[in-house]
């Protein structure tokens, strides 16, 4: 039986690649990248969904602008007890975004955020270049992201939140089944993307438990992303509403996430976020912007 190629990633002292797209490169570990949350879905649960594509064309421009080093478009909103939407409609509000956003921004890395294998195919065709799929590899979705040679991110996600064992232990270890998955299918490693999934079939104590734990995700040796970003838990620890108003929260998720090393944190609030992963890199990891100097002002 075929068995997966040696997991050399998990060594620090190997190269852990790139995210490689539109003939960019962005280096895994050197920084923490901020993914911009673009949600082509009149019912998104944060209050940030738009229907019309010129109006998610020109946020993702405004959140590219800000400084997001990459963009997720979904329209198909993943909140709990969200009606599932035909196929034909997520095409309808995605692609013509993806299209848009595409023609005015050449080297604008994007993922598109679906779970459906016939979506991540057309949404590639149609100029994405990574595949964010909720639930992990779904039918045929595997095959199109190895066939497409397209990163891919997985997410954890269960339809009820219960665990027979520890929440990690659970998640840590499913994680792993689809990495060897992708792996056996071809996928480098590099282009292999892990999320916990925050909020998703996860109570709020599931949900601390894994953030308190981040670091055994990231031990994974794959690259890692993480969701938090206006999430109920933060409303449940702020008291803050659904929306903008959970932004600090959200930022103290963003902080922790760097500070263990997560490669990417998907984000709604593109330039607040970015200056809170610059802070927390330059403390963490040594970063520095370009034009630094150690100097007084």
């Amino acid at each position: 039986m075929p068995t997966s190629p040696p997991y050399q990633v998990r060594d620090p002292r190997f190269d852990r690649g790139a995210l490689r797209a539109r003939g960019r490169a962005l280096p895994w570990g050197q920084r923490t990248y901020v993914a911009g949350i673009v949600n082509v879905s009149p019912d998104s649960f944060s209050g940030d969904g738009v229907a019309d594509p010129e109006a998610a064309i020109a946020r993702a421009i405004t959140q590219l602008d800000a400084g997001a080093d990459l963009l997720d478009i979904g329209g198909e909103s993943t909140r709990p007890g969200h009606t599932p939407l035909d196929a034909a409609v997520e095409l309808r509000r995605v692609l013509p975004v993806i299209a848009g956003v595409r023609a005015l921004r050449p080297e604008a890395i994007i993922s598109v955020d679906t779970f459906k294998a016939e979506i991540a195919q057309a949404a590639l065709a149609a100029g994405a270049d990574i595949v964010n799929s909720v639930w992990g590899w779904t039918r045929g979705m595997l095959e199109v992201a190895a066939t497409h040679r397209a990163p891919a991110i997985l997410m954890h996600n269960k339809r009820v939140a219960v665990y027979e064992r520890d929440v990690v232990d659970e998640v840590v270890a499913w994680l792993e089944r689809e990495s060897r998955a992708a792996l056996d299918a071809g996928i480098p490693a590099e282009s292999i993307v892990l999320d916990p999934g925050i909020g998703f079939g996860k109570s709020p104590e599931h949900n601390l438990a894994l953030l308190r734990s981040l670091d055994r995700i990231v031990a994974l040796g794959f690259p890692t992303l993480l969701g938090t970003s206006r999430k109920s838990v933060i409303g449940l620890l702020t008291g803050k509403p659904a929306g903008p108003q959970r932004a600090w929260g959200t930022a103290a998720t963003v902080a922790l996430a760097v500070g263990s090393r997560i490669d990417v944190v998907r984000v709604h609030d593109v330039a607040e976020m970015v200056d809170v992963a610059a802070v927390s890199d330059a403390i963490a990891r040594g970063w520095r912007p370009a034009g630094w100097r150690d100097a007084l002002p």
